[in-house]
């Protein structure tokens, strides 16, 4: 089945949203926001923490807002992306407001503001400790309102179409590559269907779930930056992995691990071993307060001194009915697995967290493929550099979602609709072994990953993973020539890609920066906000 759509959007978290609201506001385009599970599965719901904006101009100003994120990134982000993002922060937190998303606020009705690790003022606004869950269903209620947006749930994108399905050849040195729309999908004719568009948005999220340890849910495996790689656009800085320090220890949970937030520490949270002891003065002098890289590699190390498993948070030392008050919904997860955290050590451990890097876009959200831009976690706009600055990612995905809607008002007149494109080829089945074999496989992705491309890598782990990938790819590219499209053997293609992807790029990367350690090229001293090791 063909379908016409002036715009599709695949994906269905924040950034994917906030481009459909914008764009709907012109009553002139029909818009398919396809999802594949539902609406408030998306990677925005997991964000506990908040989202950054300077909010206090007694205290705060944009300056120190660009510097916290500049020394974050480890001095690679693209200061014209970080001057988009903090300057127009502002403006789309009204935006997100209008839409019914509700922020704390103090009892003299001021917003009620939070300090994260590397923000050198308090400037996260949020709701409770689970602010990206009031921000999806803020955004949700608005979409499904809205008679311009079509949401399709439990739709799976398989390929964007290019020049490529009408039999041109394509390489990534191919100029004007253009994108017509998305193969996709339906699970209930089990069918892939043909959607033809004249503007195409990648909203897919992260890549977490390729590592066997993560706070993202299963959904998160890089999808629209695979299938961006496999139609030859740029991908940049995906060697640049997050991981979280503090993630709730809790064997059994690990797609998601939960997330014990940043502000946690910006609370007064201290990093402990297991015994009480102080760790975080002998790696830096913000303490539990440096930036997520400098924290996670810290416990990483003094895990392995150990031979422990996990570390601690305490804030035994707060005030009870205040942390019960801060954090509830954490207070109520540690509550169900035996930890009163007004009393007893929060055991945490770092996990996968965000992707620093994915498709390569401008300032207008624009991918180096005509006609496809890419919005959040998917994109590599170059605000975060080595490195994310804790809550910048909510934020980048409005502020982004804004510059993509204005600059496809200005240009979607010029497009049409490619309707020679062919109809996808679903011959094949598939038997219950060959699915044995993708849950073996994706589990098998996971343990390369975490073992070898972790938080701390070499040139020989590099090497292995890369050997392991490339014979995983090969089975896997094998079977799905000879198997109907499943949302299994399509989310195990993708993982295998998006894990060639960052180990490839940090093979590239001969030094330790940022988020990227290398035993082989070790960092010894840089810039005085950065760590020495």
């Amino acid at each position: 089945m063909v379908q016409h759509y002036d715009i599709l959007i695949i994906g269905g978290g924040v950034a994917g949203m906030s481009f459909a609201l914008k764009m709907a506001r012109t009553r002139k385009y029909r818009i398919a926001l396809c999802c594949k599970t539902t609406l408030d599965e998306a990677n925005t719901t997991k964000a506990q923490g908040g989202i950054a904006s300077v909010t206090n101009l007694l205290k705060d100003d944009f300056s120190k807002h660009i510097h916290d994120t500049m020394v974050a990134g480890d001095w690679l982000s693209d200061p014209a992306a970080v001057e988009q993002v903090v300057r127009n922060a502002p403006k789309q937190i009204e935006e997100l407001i209008n839409w019914g998303v509700n922020f704390d606020k103090d009892a003299d009705g001021n917003y009620d503001l939070h300090r994260e690790g590397g923000h050198s003022e308090f400037r996260i606004l949020h709701h409770a400790d689970d602010t990206g869950a009031e921000i999806q269903r803020g955004l949700m209620e608005a979409v499904r309102h809205d008679p311009f947006i079509s949401v399709l749930e439990n739709h799976f994108a398989v390929e964007i179409i290019t020049q490529h399905h009408l039999g041109m050849r394509v390489t990534h040195h191919t100029p004007d590559i253009e994108c017509y729309g998305a193969y996709i999908l339906n699970p209930q004719t089990r069918k892939v269907d043909t959607f033809l568009s004249r503007v195409t948005l990648m909203a897919t999220g992260g890549t977490g779930a390729i590592y066997a340890t993560t706070t993202n849910p299963d959904i998160a495996t890089g999808d629209g930056i695979a299938m961006v790689h496999r139609a030859r656009g740029v991908i940049k800085d995906m060697e640049f992995v997050q991981f979280h320090p503090t993630a709730l220890f809790h064997p059994g949970e690990t797609h998601p691990a939960y997330l014990i937030t940043e502000a946690m520490r910006g609370y007064g949270g201290i990093l402990r071993l297991p015994d009480g002891e102080e760790f975080m003065q002998k790696y830096d002098p913000r303490l539990s307060l440096a930036p997520r890289d400098i924290v996670a590699r810290a416990i990483d190390n003094e895990m392995k001194i150990h031979g422990l498993d996990h570390v601690c948070l305490d804030v035994t030392h707060k005030n009870a009915d205040e942390t019960k008050q801060h954090f509830p919904n954490i207070y109520q997860k540690c509550l169900s697995i035996g930890i009163d955290i007004t009393k007893d050590y929060i055991p945490v451990a770092p996990c996968a967290h965000y992707m620093c890097g994915g498709i390569k876009v401008n300032l207008d959200g624009e991918s180096s493929i005509h006609r496809l831009y890419a919005v959040g976690e998917c994109s590599c706009t170059g605000l975060h550099g080595g490195n994310r600055l804790a809550s910048n990612s909510l934020i980048e995905a409005v502020v982004y979602a804004d510059a993509a809607a204005r600059h496809v008002t200005h240009v979607i007149e010029n497009y049409g609709f490619n309707d020679r494109i062919p109809e996808w080829n679903d011959e094949g089945t598939m038997t219950n072994e060959e699915k044995v074999l993708i849950s073996q496989d994706m589990r098998e992705v996971g343990q390369i990953m975490s073992t070898y491309v972790g938080i701390v890598r070499s040139d020989l782990r590099l090497r292995r993973a890369w050997e392991r990938l490339d014979l995983l790819y090969e089975e896997t590219e094998d079977l799905f020539k000879r198997v109907r499209p499943t949302r299994d053997i399509c989310e195990l293609r993708n993982m295998i890609n998006v894990g060639y992807l960052i180990t490839r790029q940090a093979r590239e990367r001969k030094e330790s920066r940022g988020l990227h350690y290398t035993l082989d090229y070790p960092r010894k001293s840089d810039h005085n906000t950065r760590e020495v090791w």
